[in-house]
């Protein structure tokens, strides 16, 4: 079996970005053959840096790195897609926070082949990019991401019973990863109420391409019962609230 290089050239999504030591900046970033890794780019936050500017977040760069013992380090930068709009407005930035964290949270350093998440993530940003409301954009990234990670909501059959769900009002179980028919309800606790309307915009999310989905017209009152139940899905798979969502909801009552 060849031995790996002792450095590689990759594109990489920057998803985090800290500061290490006095002049680095330590970097979480996604890359589509090496996978979730934290890289350190050394000197990043001197004027004189030929980093400073090529590792912003939410930002496609070209890296050459050497292998470490404990950190990676960035040795060449290169921005290659600046998504400029998700750092120079302040809602579409809070949802690709929002989206950086989640795949975070979903993935584990190290793994290899992340090509379909890696372009999933690059796809969503560029669509936060270009969306009149970034809501409907981030629930179809939520219904993705959670079908490439193994957690795909059952919403065609009662969880419980098998049963084909039936045109109406349902229920739905975090715990159970899916719908639950209203005859099935009183077997189980900690159900969410779902609509009619709620259940069929999530089926045709799960089964359509962005192209079919991003042109709907849809009430704030049908969003707000969407993110709620996916939210919570989400919460319970994880253990956690993500710390980007109470920035999110701040956003929206702010006058």
């Amino acid at each position: 079996m060849a031995r790996e290089g002792r450095s590689f050239r990759t594109p990489a999504l920057i998803l985090k970005r800290r500061n290490f030591d006095e002049a680095d900046r330590l970097l979480t970033v996604l890359t589509p053959e090496h996978g979730k890794l934290d890289v350190i780019a050394k000197g990043a936050r001197k004027a004189t840096s030929t980093k400073t500017g090529h590792v912003e977040l939410f930002t496609v760069v070209d890296m050459l790195v050497s292998r470490g013992r404990t950190f990676h380090i960035v040795t060449q930068a290169e921005m290659k897609t600046p998504y400029l709009p998700l750092r120079e407005d302040l809602q579409r930035g809070a949802y690709a926070s929002y989206v950086a964290e989640l795949l975070d949270r979903f993935t584990m350093l190290g793994e290899d082949d992340f090509h379909t998440l890696y372009t999933l993530i690059n796809e969503t940003f560029q669509r936060l990019c270009e969306a009149e409301d970034p809501r409907l954009t981030t629930r179809y990234y939520e219904i993705r991401l959670l079908d490439m990670t193994g957690f795909r909501p059952e919403l065609n059959q009662c969880v419980l019973t098998g049963e084909t769900i039936q045109p109406e009002d349902q229920f739905f179980s975090p715990a159970e990863g899916g719908v639950v028919s209203p005859a099935a309800a009183r077997q189980t606790t900690n159900l969410l109420p779902i609509t009619l309307g709620a259940l069929k915009l999530l089926r045709h999310m799960q089964r359509s391409p962005y192209s079919q989905v991003y042109t709907l017209q849809i009430t704030d009152l049908l969003h707000n019962e969407v993110e709620r139940l996916l939210l919570s899905y989400i919460a319970y798979i994880l253990e956690s609230r993500l710390q980007s969502v109470n920035f999110i909801r701040r956003l929206r009552i702010k006058p």
